[in-house]
C-alpha cells in the first residue's frame, strides 16, 4: 500500500499504548490499529510526537511498526526523526521493506537558518533513501523550527520523493493559501496537505486547500464524518458536528497535559488498557478527568459516539 501527493482523508496519529510496568502494551496496539479502522480511518500515522516515540527504544519501534503494519489493512506512515541518522536509516528502511507507505520527517529543533534546514533535510533523504516516500511535518510551536512558505517550497523543489505537508503550524490558515495559489500558477509541484494541531482548526482548513486530517484527537470517527461532510458540501453541518465536539478538542489541546487527556478517551473508548505514559509525562488529577468525564456527557447529547 502506498500514499503519494493525491493522498485525501484521515491518517490518524497513533498513540503508544504502556502497561503499568511500563513496558508496551502489545496488546492495546493491536487493538488501537483497528480503533483507527473500525473508524474508517484512510491511513495511519504511528511513532510520532504524540505516539511517544522519543520514549521508545529503537527495537520497540521497529516491533511496533512491523506489528501495526502486518494488521493494517490501509496505508501505514512511520515517524522516522531521529537525532541520530544510522537509527532514522534503519527504522525507514526496516518500515518500508514490512510494508510502510512512507515515512514522517520533522526538522531537528537546533535548526535555525534556512540553509540549516535544507542542509538537514538533504542528510536526511540521503539516509532513509530517495525511493522513500515521506510526509513533511511543520510544527513550530512544539519543534521551534519555523518553515516559511519558501522553504516549504524549496524542500520540495529539492526532494520529489516528499509527497506530504503535515501543516501544523498556528495560525496556519493563510499558510494553506499561501501553498495553494502557489500550486494553481504552477509555480510549486502538485503534494498532500494534511492538517493536525488537534483538530482545532478543521472546521476552516479544508476550505482553504487542506486534503484531510492527520492528527491524534480521540474521536478519529468524527474526524471521517467531518471530512465527507466538507468533502460532500455540507459546510453548516460539518460545522454543527465541529462545533459539539470543540469543547473537548479544546481541552486535548492544553500544554502539558493534551496526551494525558488523549489517553485517557481512548481508554473510557475502549481503545487501550491504560492511560499510562512514559517519563517525561503529565497525569490528569481526579479533577481533571472528572471534567473530561462531563465534557464527554454532554458531547453525547449531540454524538452519540461520546456515550461511554
Amino acid at each position: 500500500m502506498t500514499f503519494g501527493v493525491d493522498a485525501k482523508g484521515v491518517y490518524p496519529i497513533a498513540a503508544t499504548p504502556f502497561n503499568a510496568d511500563l513496558s508496551v502494551d502489545y496488546d492495546s496496539v493491536d487493538r488501537l490499529t483497528e480503533f483507527y479502522q473500525d473508524a474508517g480511518a484512510t491511513g495511519m500515522t504511528i511513532l510520532g510526537i504524540l505516539g511517544e516515540a522519543q520514549k521508545l527504544e529503537p527495537e520497540e519501534s521497529l516491533t511496533i511498526a512491523r506489528r501495526v503494519i502486518a494488521r493494517s489493512r490501509v496505508p501505514v506512515v512511520v515517524g522516522v526523526s531521529n537525532p541520530s541518522f544510522a537509527v532514522m536509516r534503519r527504522l525507514a528502511r526496516e518500515a518500508t521493506d514490512a510494508g510502510a507507505a512512507g515515512v514522517m520527517l520533522a526538522p531537528a529543533s537546533h535548526l535555525r537558518s534556512d540553509e540549516q534546514i535544507a542542509a538537514y533535510f538533504h542528510h536526511c533523504v540521503e539516509a532513509i533513501g530517495p525511493d522513500v516516500p515521506w510526509a513533511l511535518q511543520d510544527y513550530p510551536l512544539t519543534l521551534s523550527v519555523v518553515l516559511s512558505v519558501p522553504m516549504i517550497s524549496r524542500i520540495m523543489k529539492e526532494h520529489p520523493s516528499c509527497v506530504m505537508l503535515k501543516a501544523e503550524d498556528w495560525p496556519g490558515l493563510e499558510k494553506i493559501s499561501a501553498i495553494r495559489k502557489l500550486q494553481a500558477t504552477g509555480d510549486l509541484r502538485k503534494f498532500s496537505i494534511l492538517t493536525a494541531n488537534g483538530g482545532l482548526f478543521l472546521d476552516f482548513e479544508p476550505e482553504r486547500g487542506s486534503d484531510g486530517a492527520m492528527t491524534g484527537y480521540a474521536f478519529p470517527d468524527m474526524l471521517v464524518e467531518l471530512d465527507r461532510l466538507h468533502r460532500e458540501g455540507e459546510r453548516d453541518a460539518a460545522h454543527d458536528l465541529f462545533d459539539a465536539h470543540l469543547p473537548l478538542i479544546r481541552f486535548e489541546q492544553q500544554q502539558g497535559i493534551g496526551l494525558a487527556v488523549r489517553k485517557y478517551v481512548l481508554m473510557r473508548r475502549g481503545a487501550i488498557t491504560s492511560d499510562v505514559q512514559r517519563s517525561p509525562r503529565s497525569s490528569l488529577t481526579p479533577t481533571g478527568r472528572s471534567e473530561v468525564d462531563y465534557l464527554l456527557e454532554r458531547l453525547a447529547r449531540k454524538d452519540p459516539r461520546a456515550r461511554l
